[in-house]
């Protein structure tokens, strides 16, 4: 199920709520989803952010262009590096109808990955032997 805005053309995605899938994060614009130890879902919405502010009112349409323009570099680049996508179809993680239509051409399937950061970070002092703090929590670099 999913929190919605708007009522032209295509429904705006403002939060999503998943039938039997935890919430890992809720981040700017994309809702992370537990599916299991090694797999998780990454959920594009259209919300919009602009310096680090989340505006009330999301765009139509949005999360869907963000997912092409993801799922477009990654395949251009995966001779050159492999990434996190694992290709499964979202249908392998849910039956619920009205989530996976909700998820068509805004979601992927991808792996987890430890000690990987994204995004923008506000660095509390120097890295020092892997270690840093981020946001007040100590941060590890595993390898």
């Amino acid at each position: 199920m999913a929190t919605t805005s708007g009522t032209v053309a295509e429904t705006a995605v403002y939060d999503t709520e998943l039938t039997g899938l935890t919430r890992l994060h809720r981040g700017k614009v994309r809702d992370l989803y537990a599916l299991d130890d090694d797999r998780m879902l990454i959920v594009a919405t259209d919300r919009l952010s602009a310096f680090d502010v989340v505006l009330p009112d999301p765009i139509p349409g949005k999360g869907h262009v963000l997912d092409e323009i993801s799922r477009f570099w990654f395949a251009r680049t995966s001779d050159i590096i492999p990434n996190h996508l694992t290709g499964e179809p979202l249908a392998s993680i849910t039956v619920n109808a009205a989530d996976l239509a909700l998820l068509e051409g805004r979601a992927v399937i991808v792996k987890r990955l430890v000690g990987v950061l994204a995004g923008g970070e506000e660095r509390e002092g120097p890295v020092r032997d892997g270690r840093r703090r981020r946001k007040g929590r100590r941060i590890e670099a595993r390898r």
